[in-house]
């Protein structure tokens, strides 16, 4: 296993010698107030780099798309998963994204030693876990999974644009943006949306 670099300024805690794959571990879609959010999970392969590996909001559409291609043809393993917004609704969004990240990790068809979770909370998973504040700009597997993730929600996101056109998920992806909540309080909640977020709650409350 290769070691672990920590961000300037942060000590990297030792960790004890683990025989095994090694998966990167991100998510996509805790902030909007529609649609699910996603996990991934990937074990690279040493023998197939993946050049232009890096957090997924830094990328274009256009590069993460092909790198969403690459990433499947040449690691080892992925995964990706999900969370619904019921779910979302029913645990918090915070434990509903770690169910999404289990549910990653758990789908990947091999069982890691290691996952490295991007920011600073850790999933319950069976296998040892460490966080990285900002890991997706900083572990290419860790970037690999944010690319998966984003782009799987994405195209979630894009397939409920066809059920929901009034909203236009499409254009901003169930994020808050000024048209998103215009259209929102126009047609009120789809059963899509997220009633425990705010702005979806007190809208119902009216």
């Amino acid at each position: 296993m290769a070691e672990r670099r920590a961000p300037a300024g942060q000590l990297a805690l030792a960790l004890p010698a683990l025989e095994g794959p090694v998966c990167g571990v991100d998510e996509a879609g805790r902030g909007p107030l529609a649609g699910p959010v996603y996990a991934a999970a990937v074990v690279l392969d040493p023998s197939a780099p993946i050049d232009g590996l890096r957090d997924s909001k830094a990328l274009s559409a256009g590069a993460r798309e092909a790198l969403f291609e690459l990433i499947r043809e040449r690691a080892l393993s992925w995964s990706i998963a999900s969370a619904s917004a019921a779910e979302i609704d029913a645990l918090n969004i915070l434990q509903a994204t770690m169910l999404a990240m289990r549910r990653a990790v758990e789908g990947l068809g091999l069982q890691p030693a290691l996952a490295r979770v991007d920011g600073n909370r850790a999933p319950p998973l069976a296998c040892a876990v460490e966080t990285l504040v900002r890991g997706d700009a900083l572990d290419p597997a860790i970037s690999a999974a944010s690319i998966l993730a984003k782009c799987a929600r994405d195209a979630a996101m894009a397939e409920l644009h066809l059920r929901y056109p009034q909203y236009r998920f499409d254009l901003h992806k169930g994020y808050p943006t000024a048209q998103h909540l215009s259209l929102l309080r126009q047609h009120g909640p789809c059963v899509e949306h997220r009633r425990s977020f705010g702005p979806v709650r007190r809208l119902e409350a009216r």
